[in-house]
């Protein structure tokens, strides 16, 4: 079954490039990963591989002509569909023949990836919601994928049962290239004997297939053939899985010592010598082992995200105490008030209201330099950003406009986008856009810290945790109060020591009267 290979992109901001040169011909048969063509952007030159092996059917554009990305390059025939093919034909064969002249037909297509975010190419298969064989309805979600912003849930696009998922958990699928395989049956005449019957006969044929596939013994390696324990679902990364191939052994057989059964490059160095034990020392510390695991996703973005702004914003610290005590009285006079319309007030949305308010007389801490510090940018809008500790990694939505919200709207608003990051789930549009950050790095421990700032903006302040300690009252006695630690950070570009100090002078003053803040809000 020829599929088309959907040019991907190939650099922020391009949408169409010049066709070089092509490396193949129609007809040739490519290897996945072999160079395919060279293409001209207004930038570079580059060289487009093969995401499949297989047969090149058609190529659509002649040399010299411009090909657009996210559209068609050439068409090809996957190595593994003349399988496939196999299937179709019986199974439109059985779902003509079980009663007769019906005129039911069935239909097995791939499900492509679509475009999951703006100059996304790849992604991580988080975790299947449907196994294969099961049927699923239009909409229903298929799929949980990891991008290097945030969760993705892929809904389907049709009804139907699920053949194949042509991804394990964990590896990697590449945007515009086939995700499953979907068994579509015609609305006219089919019913549960079609099916079955087209159940049954892919299954006999996907029986033959891999007995047919199945290497022969030779007499070193009896012992690994005698009663094979098949695993339908072999957990393993792509690297293991070629070490298997390179040792031609079938994953599949190979027993896993990890979690759910998962397969390990030892696991199958020990299958391919014979040793099928699975060794399995739960109540034994292990010493002197190691193991490696790939960043990726949001962990991998924030790494970069992090070290461009280290590397190119020059970083002061401020760091200051502030006097919660009559803060504190006052949300916990209001939070059982505002609990009985299940509103959640915490702490967050008194920070970010008086942040707003101090922004209003110093609006160069709400502003943005561009990257060759030419220009400065002033932004009217107050979209604070809050990092939060999500299953994903460190996320950092932003609530837009605080300047025109109450602290009411504030505490509904941080409400929904905390459990949306702490799920993975965030929106996109909830990621960008923001003018300046909180870290609320207390909230797990630690009094003082050195908070990066989330670039472009200008700066980022890191609350820590509330402590009850002794202070002189205005009467010079000793009593207890409740203080917090705040660590800024700024860009020293753009923001010098003094503004930052009265900026935080003037925060703190909200913070620490809250009259004060309520008399200042509009």
């Amino acid at each position: 079954m020829s599929i088309d290979f959907i040019l991907p992109d190939i650099g922020e901001g391009i949408v169409e490039c010049e066709l070089v040169e092509w490396l193949v011909n129609e007809g040739d048969i490519i290897a996945e990963d072999q160079p395919v063509a060279d293409v001209m952007t207004d930038k570079a030159l580059v060289q487009i591989p093969a995401m499949h092996s297989g047969v090149v059917d058609k190529l659509y554009y002649a040399k010299g002509d411009i090909a657009k990305v996210h559209q068609p390059l050439f068409a090809m025939t996957p190595a593994d569909s003349s399988s496939n093919n196999a299937n179709v034909e019986v199974a439109k064969e059985v779902s003509k023949n079980v009663n007769g002249n019906t005129s039911s037909e069935t239909i097995i297509e791939d499900f492509i990836l679509p475009d999951i975010g703006e100059g996304i190419v790849e992604c991580e298969v988080v975790e299947w919601l449907v196994a294969e064989g099961d049927i699923i309805e239009e909409d229903q979600p298929v799929a949980d994928v990891m991008t290097d912003k945030a969760l993705v849930q892929i809904p389907a696009m049709y009804s139907g049962k699920v053949v194949k998922l042509h991804y394990a958990k964990g590896e990697i699928a590449k945007v515009h290239a086939p995700l499953f395989a979907l068994e579509r049956v015609g609305v006219s005449g089919s019913g549960v004997q079609d099916k079955k019957a087209v159940s049954e006969t892919q299954n006999h044929s996907a029986s033959t297939q891999s007995i047919a596939k199945a290497p022969v013994c030779s007499q070193g390696s009896v012992n690994k053939a005698v009663n094979p324990q098949t695993n339908a679902k072999a957990l393993a990364s792509p690297a293991v899985r070629r070490v298997a191939r390179e040792m031609n052994v079938n994953i599949h057989q190979v027993p896993g010592s990890g979690k759910k059964g998962r397969v390990y490059k030892d696991d199958v160095v020990a299958f391919s010598n014979g040793n099928t034990q699975v060794s399995v020392e739960t109540n034994k510390t292990a010493i002197g082992g190691k193991r490696i695991e790939a960043i990726r996703g949001v962990k991998a973005a924030m790494a970069k995200a992090m070290v461009n702004s280290v590397s190119t914003i020059p970083h002061f610290t401020y760091c200051e105490e502030i006097d919660m005590t009559k803060l504190i009285k006052l949300r916990l006079e209001l939070k059982e008030i505002y609990a009985k319309q299940d509103i959640k007030l915490t702490m967050m949305p008194f920070f970010m209201k008086a942040m707003s308010l101090a922004l209003k007389e110093f609006p160069i801490v709400n502003s943005q330099v561009n990257d060759d510090c030419t220009e400065l940018t002033y932004f009217d809008d107050h979209n604070i950003g809050m990092a939060v500790d999500s299953k994903v990694g460190l996320l950092v939505p932003n609530i837009k406009q605080v300047q025109i919200k109450s602290i009411l709207d504030l505490a509904k608003d941080i409400t929904q986008l905390t459990n949306d990051a702490r799920s993975g789930r965030v929106a996109s549009a909830d990621l960008k856009g923001g003018t300046i950050s909180i870290s609320n790095i207390g909230a797990i421990g630690g009094t003082v810290a050195t908070p990066i700032i989330n670039k472009p903006e200008a700066a980022i302040v890191a609350l820590g945790k509330l402590q009850t300690l002794p202070r002189f009252n205005d009467k010079g006695e000793v009593e207890a109060r409740s203080i917090m630690q705040v660590s800024w950070s700024g860009d020293h570009r753009i923001i010098d020591g003094g503004t930052i100090a009265r900026f935080s002078n003037l925060w703190k003053s909200f913070l620490e009267e809250p009259t004060n803040m309520l008399v200042h809000m509009s």
